[in-house]
């Protein structure tokens, strides 16, 4: 196969424009072109008016030696990688001893997945039901105030990224295209084969519910065992290695490899392993708000007359600004066509995250803009991080009533530092609802001051992005992991803990799905191999 990037046609193009610019790339006739695939689709509208549709395809031809050898040193054609993935080990046919898989969100879905296709019959623990029931527990908050500390938008099957725009794309390293199994099984899955060749793939909350469903199947089929409503309460070590895992319901696991994937929230834990002594140390997140505009405003901004188009979708963005405080402002997990959604997993303490559906057809636009902090802005132990988040989530539950409404203000008042007392021609998707006021109160004045100063700012990049009537929700404080779990760079297991390993979000080694997917491959092949060798040396059986 050649691989030819930089394919460059108008928006508009039809099929044999696509294949006449192969040929014209190659400098072969049409018979000599045998097939082409499209590795990679995506567009360029820096002029709106004539935005083009940027391509990156591996092509069959005959000859391919004589045409690939002709063209040498032309940087858009090569010869085209090997994007398939090879298992690193084979579980042998009597070992006994299993792995625990902690945590079923995007991590330990493909931890669990890939340890399960290497023979090794993972157990999988998640504290959260099954994600049919865990979207009703979910539902019961937005819309009967009612939250499940075990079942909300943070805990269960399928993880934060359930609840999510479901943007499967990551500026993580990949020499080992990883990212490219992730995706072939989440299409063995039932996503949409598009995913495989648009620039930035997204799934959708529905889709992702069905999804996460037929992965648990295909790894039950392939040895693995479940066990929802199931909480890890004290991970067992003796002489400075895992020995056994003692559940909230007083079961007992012997096992000496865990994988833990316990997503960015789940607090309590970070509490066990601090008080067990597995290192762990704080590290920088962000925090802020969620800011709502008409999306046909970001469509018209991003795309002008192309605004609509079905190859084009809803529009995003992606903003930075640098505030004269030193704060670095920022766009975070941008959903087009999506809704803001009451993310608390803790009583009393309110949060809030985005979501959208596949179609991306909601009238609103979202992100959160949120200010980067680190453990400077809250010093102490390594659980100073989460201790802060949960102030400032307490502060937002009381500002909005003490009824999971969250406090909400009109961007043009808070800009001009007054009070908000009645919504414009944005409405807030919020559920269960937003109470306008003064959101001054609800973050440290360092963030409120960025994020004033960068809204101006930003307009100039999309005008009408500090329109008066934008709405700002608060509070976002889930934007990754307040701690880091470290680990060795080698083996990935933890620096003082044999047999653990940390992996995903909530160990500090990812932010979203695709990455966190991505890091539990890279640690189920760890595991697989640390196995393996323990086998050798008779510590494992």
């Amino acid at each position: 196969m050649l691989r030819l990037t930089d394919v460059q046609l108008p928006l508009d193009h039809t099929e044999e424009d696509l294949l006449a610019a192969i040929i014209a790339r190659l400098g072969i006739t049409a018979d000599d072109l045998i097939s082409h695939t499209v590795f990679r689709r995506g567009y360029d509208a820096r002029k709106k008016n004539a935005i083009i549709m940027v391509y990156t395809l591996d092509v069959e031809v005959r000859n391919e030696e004589k045409t690939a050898k002709r063209l040498q040193g032309n940087r858009h054609v090569t010869i085209a990688p090997d994007t398939s993935y090879h298992f690193v080990a084979q579980a042998p046919a009597d070992l006994s001893m299993r792995p625990v898989v902690i945590g079923f969100g995007p991590c330990g879905i493909f931890a669990a997945l890939v340890l399960a296709q290497m023979g090794f019959r993972p157990i999988i623990l998640e504290r959260g039901k099954e994600v049919r029931e865990r979207t009703k527990d979910t539902f019961g908050l937005w819309r009967k105030r009612e939250l499940n500390p075990e079942s909300n938008v943070q805990f269960g099957e399928g993880g934060a990224g359930t609840f999510s725009d479901g943007k499967l794309w990551s500026q993580v390293k990949d020499p080992k295209h990883y990212g490219r199994k992730v995706l072939m099984e989440f299409v063995k899955a039932d996503a949409p084969e598009e995913i495989m060749y648009v620039s930035k793939p997204h799934i959708g909350t529905f889709r992702l519910v069905k999804m996460v469903e037929l992965m648990r199947e295909t790894i039950k089929q392939l040895g693995g065992e479940f066990r929802f409503e199931s909480k890890v309460d004290d991970i067992e070590i003796a002489d400075g290695k895992v020995c056994g895992l003692k559940l909230a319901d007083g079961s007992h696991i012997d096992t000496n490899h865990v994988v833990l994937a316990i997503g960015h929230s789940a607090r309590d834990t970070f509490q066990m392993l601090h008080a067990r002594g597995i290192y762990l140390e704080p590290k920088p997140f962000s925090i802020g708000f969620r800011i709502e505009h008409p999306q046909s405003l970001i469509d018209a901004c991003r795309l002008g007359p192309n605004a609509g188009h079905p190859v084009l979708g809803a529009a995003d963005y992606k903003l930075v600004y640098h505030a004269s405080n030193g704060r670095s402002v920022y766009s975070f997990c941008m959903c087009p066509g999506g809704t803001v959604v009451a993310a608390a997993s803790e009583p009393g303490r309110l949060v809030t995250n985005g979501m959208s559906q596949y179609s991306r057809n909601e009238r609103n636009a979202n992100a959160g803009i949120v200010v980067g902090i680190t453990p400077k802005d809250y010093p102490g132990d390594p659980l100073a991080g989460m201790e802060f988040q949960r102030q400032w989530e307490e502060r937002a539950f009381e500002l909005g009533g003490g009824n999971y409404d969250a406090p909400g203000q009109l961007v043009g008042d808070f800009i001009a530092n007054r009070p908000s007392t009645a919504f414009g021609s944005v409405l807030p998707s919020y559920k269960p609802g937003v109470k306008l006021g003064d959101l001054n109160p609800s973050l440290p004045t360092y963030v409120i001051d960025a994020i004033r100063e960068a809204l101006p700012a930003f307009e100039k990049q999309i005008k009408g992005f500090s329109m008066n009537d934008a709405v700002l929700t608060g509070v976002e404080t889930r934007t990754s992991s307040p701690v880091s779990i470290k680990r060795n760079d080698d083996d990935l297991q933890s620096i003082n803990t044999r047999g653990l390993f940390p992996a995903g979000e909530g160990a500090g080694y990812a932010g979203g799905i695709m990455s966190a997917a991505i890091d539990g491959i890279r640690v189920a092949e760890a595991l697989a191999l640390s196995m393996l060798e323990g086998v050798k040396r008779g510590t494992t059986k």
